[in-house]
């Protein structure tokens, strides 16, 4: 039998790999963030009694395909760094950040901005924007630009590492 060499295939799989990826998870976080709830706030999703409905189902999908991808850019990179020598280390500090921003949208924010949310009184006729729910969306959209810097630090320094 022939014996293909592994060598050649994980260089020439993990770069388009990580580049792919970031390239998809970035340009869906930002037509998440500049078109699909803008679109939902100016149409009245906050004054709407299911708007944490609605933003939890949206938010837990795409937290579901950030988690993936996070760990997908981890293992290329986590790879790439043992078949190229010059591998930088920030490319994993990178790496790791994004990671931990999709965990703590995933575990922290998602959850705790539906649970303020929700309305638990369903007779009661005043639909005002809880104090809380402004200090996180202001940690999520910190996170968010922190993300966005990162993966394009990242993406960059993928693009210029060697074939």
């Amino acid at each position: 039998m022939l014996t293909i060499s592994n060598v050649q295939f994980k260089q020439s799989f993990w770069r388009p790999a990580v580049l792919l990826t970031l390239g998809f998870w970035l340009s869906a976080s930002l037509l998440l963030d500049w078109v699909i709830m803008p679109s939902l706030y100016i149409s009245g999703m906050m004054t709407q009694a299911s708007f944490s409905t609605v933003g939890y189902v949206i938010f837990w999908n795409f937290n579901r395909v950030e988690l993936l991808s996070a760990a997908v850019v981890l293992t290329g990179v986590l790879a790439l760094s043992q078949t190229h020598a010059n591998w930088r280390r920030n490319g994993i500090i990178l790496s790791v950040l994004l990671l931990v921003i999709a965990l703590l949208d995933t575990y922290f924010l998602t959850p705790q901005m539906s649970a303020i949310g929700v309305s638990l009184n369903a007779f009661d006729a005043e639909n005002t924007i809880p104090a809380a729910m402004n200090l996180l969306h202001g940690s999520y959209w910190v996170l968010e630009v922190t993300k966005l810097i990162a993966g394009g630090l990242l993406l960059n320094c993928c693009w210029k590492q060697e074939a």
